[in-house]
């Protein structure tokens, strides 16, 4: 049997638009209609961060330290930490996530070693606040930064998504669009998007091994 040997395929946004308006029951005419469509399509990109499907936008960045200085701001484009640590030289040191709450607990917010616990502001530009503050300028914390999907903008463009994500961007967009132009239609694309989104969801998850590691308070240095 003859096969294409090919798996390449990839839609470009407006071909998803196309799909989701013929899923709609409508025709993409006007340059209105593919305007409305991205934008519900970034508002749709927007839910899926909300929600917690975007595992494959997880980089691994490093952040430069400076002795005395607990406060760093970072990219835009970050949405969460998953995890981090400090190298010291060619040693990592795991730093330990603590809330708003705890981190402004803190007593002596200027007592300087290794750095061990992070708060992550979530701000429009998030800022990484870390305790003890670093007493050196050689150390580095390396982090896995969870950042936001990269915009759907031009129509000859493509998605930023992996191919097992293809059915539920679709079909999420044929929902969001039955919203304002199909609503016969909602109830409907509604089910079939909540039904790839659980599939999304199950395809996204770590499948390591689940493990409880209590979580440290605080504690002085020095």
């Amino acid at each position: 049997m003859t096969t294409s040997n090919s798996t390449n395929f990839e839609l470009d946004v407006a071909e998803y638009i196309e799909e989701a308006f013929e899923r709609c029951g409508l025709e993409l005419r006007t340059g209105y209609d593919l305007q409305t469509a991205k934008r519900s399509l970034n508002i749709m990109l927007a839910e899926w961060a909300n929600r917690g499907l975007n595992q494959w936008t997880i980089e691994q960045r490093t952040q430069a330290l400076t002795a005395d200085d607990s406060d760093y701001s970072l990219g835009t484009d970050v949405i969460d930490i998953l995890s981090a640590v400090v190298r010291r030289s060619t040693t990592d040191f795991s730093m330990s996530r603590i809330s708003r709450d705890t981190y402004l607990a803190i007593p002596t917010k200027t007592t300087t070693g290794r750095p061990t616990q992070f708060f992550l502001d979530r701000q429009i530009t998030p800022n990484l606040k870390i305790w003890p503050a670093p007493e050196n300028s050689t150390d580095v914390i390396h982090y896995d930064a969870l950042t936001r999907i990269q915009d759907a903008d031009g129509a000859i463009n493509t998605m930023e998504i992996p191919f097992r994500f293809y059915p539920c961007l679709t079909a999420g967009l044929a929902y969001y669009i039955s919203m304002k132009k199909a609503p016969d239609r909602i109830q409907l694309l509604k089910t079939v998007y909540e039904e790839e989104f659980e599939r999304a969801m199950g395809e996204d998850r770590d499948r390591s091994s689940f493990t409880v590691t209590p979580q440290l308070s605080f504690y002085r240095v020095g």
